[in-house]
């Protein structure tokens, strides 16, 4: 696992302000053994709708926003 892809993940669910950062990792993780995005946040006790979505709908942008370091000026 890179850290560009955890790296830009939210601290803190958009929603609720529960601290869900920490978790990303474990996630991730999780995809690639093949579980199912449903039964990993099940597993990491992630319950809020709200929770859940922050991690559902992630995009990292990172690597994107990278090509234009340096462009504007």
């Amino acid at each position: 696992m890179y850290l560009h892809e955890i790296s830009d993940f939210p601290i803190r669910c958009f929603s609720c302000g529960a601290v869900i950062g920490h978790i990303y990792a474990k996630y991730l993780e999780m995809l690639k053994e093949g579980k199912s995005p449903k039964d990993a946040l099940d597993a990491l006790g992630i319950t809020r709708y709200c929770c859940r979505r922050m991690f559902i709908s992630h995009k990292s942008l990172i690597e994107e926003i990278a090509k234009y370091h340096g462009a504007v000026g």
